[in-house]
């Protein structure tokens, strides 16, 4: 029979009244009974603390909890009966020294713990119960301003009149028919969108927001709301406020929230310490990538790939105590080949680990041997680069009249794909679309998914595609800028094309695009292609002394094999 909380300098007849509190039975019909309150409250008076217990709807005491002369800690109490539209199963019964009302502690226990009720007997100065205080939890309308929970009280301990078997069936009921009659239910669930920053960079968090609403959207999280906070410091345990995190926990419990995002990389401290007081799902921003990748890699270079990241995400956090990694094993945040290695222990995570990255060595060979047959072909390579979404997987459509997957969604594109098109007197341009970049990449996505950009470092040109319709190009253009440097990119020739023009002013983009060296098209209109065709052929045939082309109309596609050779490429070389 174990004691939880504060159970330090308890006598030993304490410590037995409150081990005795474990016999007592409550039926479901009543809120408490007359033994166990008196019993409460006697140790409570005589110890100078608040007591309380969990009771589960079979009437047997759960757990015996101690606190101080201002509040109880609530153990660990796992996952019991928490499924969409029903409460915990258990209900809290505990005393308060003081005068007070229900506290807020105990109303987000009620809420973010989905216990079935909470109740508060208040101790006379004999040590008598004297007054009690419940509420239970309510069902509110999503983007309401009501509270989630419903406060009942001072009421005289002898007036008490309360049953829970016929108040919560019915509320579960409630909330079950608010569940189903949600308008949109995302597949991997709802989730919180949380944002916390210094006074420093505050210009930059609704531009951040927005790009953390659009990876969510990607990876099929339907986004209820958002939390913006402005601290002089982030704070080093839960990032946001604790009583900043209770309320976004409160509103989780509202909006039948089953996620929190932040927009950040957590410490495992910090992942253990959020997951600590909450029962939703904790995702940092880093989870978040990962799992739209793991999503969508389909070569087998892609697939080790991610799982590599994975791993090297995962590692540094097998050695901690982290109720989040338990959580990661199913839906947002625990998708792909790496999902099933989250339990394994650190040195078969490092084994694993090794194995990767002699696997990956073995298809950089691989690759590295097809560049030098394209190279001995002749044949000029173009790569196009960019931010993630910023239309380059459209644009090498609209080149080479292929069919390359396409979506209005961030890392629509994460395996190489390379196509080619034919310019005057038959030269042949191999034209190759690389996964896009992302402020912050993980420094683990961005070790593992380094050998995708092999393929631009053999590149004659690059082309640096723009959103140009895009509020924040400008800080877009200078992310790519920066990882080209890392990638030690920089140095090679580029070209610079402001796609989705025609969403701007007519001319607008044009004007831009002249007054910077660049080239303005729309990827959805082939006819504005012209100038970039022409500018591509001048880039690398000028030294031949050809003439610029002002249209060059490509072929029907040659697509390349699933393993990345070209169609004049074969296995032996």
């Amino acid at each position: 029979m174990q004691l939880h909380g504060n159970t330090q300098g308890l006598a030993t007849a304490e410590t037995k009244a409150l081990e005795r509190l474990y016999r007592r039975r409550v039926p479901f019909d009543q809120l408490t009974t007359h033994e166990l309150a008196r019993s409460l409250c006697e140790v409570s008076h005589r110890t100078g603390r608040q007591v309380g217990v969990l009771v589960d709807r079979q009437g047997e005491v759960a757990f015996v909890i101690v606190g101080d002369a201002a509040k109880i800690m609530l153990p660990d109490i796992g996952r019991l009966r928490a499924a969409q539209g029903r409460f915990r199963g258990l209900r809290l019964i505990h005393t308060h020294l003081r005068t007070e009302a229900l506290t807020r502690d105990d109303l987000v226990d009620l809420t973010r713990l989905r216990l079935d009720l909470v109740a508060a007997i208040l101790v006379s100065p004999e040590g008598f119960p004297q007054t009690i205080y419940w509420a239970h939890c309510v069902p509110v309308q999503p983007g309401s301003t009501d509270e989630p929970f419903r406060k009942f009280g001072p009421i005289p301990y002898a007036k008490l009149d309360c049953n829970p078997a016929e108040v919560l069936p019915a509320l579960e009921a409630e909330f079950a028919r608010a569940a189903r009659t949600r308008a949109v239910v995302a597949k991997d669930g709802r989730a919180i969108l949380v944002h916390v920053t210094d006074k420093r960079h505050k210009g930059d968090a609704a531009e951040s927001l927005r790009e953390l609403r659009e990876l969510a959207r990607t990876a099929g999280v339907e986004v209820v709301d958002t939390v913006l906070q402005v601290r002089d410091q982030v704070d080093p345990k839960f990032v946001l406020g604790k009583g900043k995190l209770d309320e976004v926990v409160t509103r989780a419990m509202q909006d039948d929230v089953e996620v929190l995002i932040f927009d950040r990389n957590l410490s495992p401290a910090q992942a253990t310490a959020i997951a600590g007081v909450t029962d939703l799902k904790v995702l940092d921003r880093t989870q978040l990538i990962l799992d739209i990748f793991a999503q969508r890699a389909e070569s087998r270079d892609g697939k080790l790939q991610v799982e590599l990241a994975q791993m090297k995400y995962l590692l540094p956090r097998l050695g901690q105590k982290d109720d989040a990694l338990s959580r990661l094993t199913g839906g947002i945040g625990g998708r792909g080949p790496g999902e099933t290695k989250i339990e394994i222990g650190r040195r078969r995570a490092n084994d694993r680990v090794s194995q990767l990255e002699d696997q990956l060595k073995h298809l950089a060979k691989q690759r590295v041997e097809r560049r030098r047959r394209r190279a001995r072909r002749g044949v000029p390579i173009v790569a196009i680069v960019g931010y993630t979404n910023a239309g380059k997987s459209t644009l090498l459509n609209a080149l080479t009249n292929s069919a390359v997957l396409v979506e209005d969604k961030l890392f629509a594109t994460l395996d190489t794909r390379s196509r080619r098109i034919k310019f005057p007197d038959e030269r042949e341009v191999v034209i190759t679309d690389t996964v896009g970049f992302i402020r912050e990449l993980p420094k683990a996505l961005f070790a593992a998914f380094r050998a995708t950009f092999e393929e631009a470092e053999d590149a004659d040109l690059l082309l640096h595609v723009v959103d140009i319709a895009d509020v924040a190009h400008e800080v877009h253009m200078q992310t790519t800028e920066a990882l080209l440097v890392d990638l030690g990119l920089d140095q090679m020739p580029r070209l610079v094309v402001y796609n989705k023009a025609d969403q701007l002013i007519p001319g607008h983009a044009a004007a831009i695009a002249r007054s910077t060296g660049a080239v303005a098209v729309s990827a959805l209109d082939r006819a504005s292609l012209g100038p970039l065709l022409a500018r591509i052929n001048e880039e690398l045939f000028a030294q031949h002394g050809s003439d610029v082309v002002g249209t060059v109309e490509p072929p029907a596609p040659i697509e390349e094999d699933d393993d990345g050779r070209m169609p004049w490429e074969d296995a032996a070389g």
